[in-house]
């Protein structure tokens, strides 16, 4: 059941890149050659997401673990906020700082899971290895944009 609500928090999480499409307006920014192809979003975020609700499910049965579950709170709501401030608003320079939050908070809760629950921790690591490359996409388009 646990982990049916942490699906349902990354559901509605996805929602805002339902909600927010890139279109017409990211299409025309100048980004930078490692740019994924557009497919490969949904797809790399389906993956994520379903790990973050696992994770979730099994911090939850872990005593010890209420830190790590208040940063995944927070995580989730700053990757909720993210599409919509980006895409929806347009603010590439908002964007960035709240991907640069969200990124230091899934690093620490690498870290502290890795203490707490190795599995845990290590299915956290694609999340990150994402935002590393989502914080780079945000920076670059950010230098060549000028926004």
């Amino acid at each position: 059941m646990t982990f049916l609500i942490f699906l349902l928090a990354c559901g509605a999480a996805a929602t805002t890149g339902i909600i927010f499409k890139p279109g017409q307006w990211y299409e025309s920014l100048i980004k930078p050659n490692f740019t994924p192809p557009n497919w490969l979003f949904p797809v790399a975020w389906s993956f994520i997401y379903l790990l973050l609700a696992w994770v979730g499910h099994r911090l939850s049965s872990i005593p010890g673990s209420q830190v790590l579950l208040a940063l995944w709170a927070a995580q989730i709501a700053l990757n909720t906020l993210w599409t919509p401030v980006f895409f929806g608003a347009q603010r590439i320079f908002a964007g960035m700082i709240i991907i640069t939050l969200l990124w230091l908070v899934v690093a620490a809760m690498v870290l502290m899971a890795l203490r707490l629950d190795v599995i845990s921790g290590l299915l956290l690591l694609p999340y990150l290895a994402w935002l590393c490359v989502a914080a780079a996409l945000n920076y670059s388009i950010l230098r060549k944009n000028r926004w």
